[in-house]
């Protein structure tokens, strides 16, 4: 039986949930973003502004379409 690496995630997410409670997400959540505030501390309150931390772009915003650089 296989199933997806989304779907791995989701029974994953889901195991903590019920071995821990919503209260472990609100712990790791409030040390990642003070994790990321002590490596990016000057950026930190404009990517709060915009919502979160940019993602890196990936192959095909970087390449373009065919392999074409933009």
């Amino acid at each position: 039986m296989d199933i997806s690496v989304k779907e791995a995630g989701r029974r994953g997410g889901l195991a903590n949930l019920s071995k821990f409670g919503s209260i472990y997400f609100v712990r790791i959540g409030r040390l990642g973003g003070l994790r990321t505030k002590a490596l990016y501390g000057d950026r930190y309150s404009e990517w709060g502004k915009l919502g979160g931390r940019p993602r890196r772009p990936n192959l095909e915003e970087i390449v373009g379409e065919k392999g074409k650089l933009k």
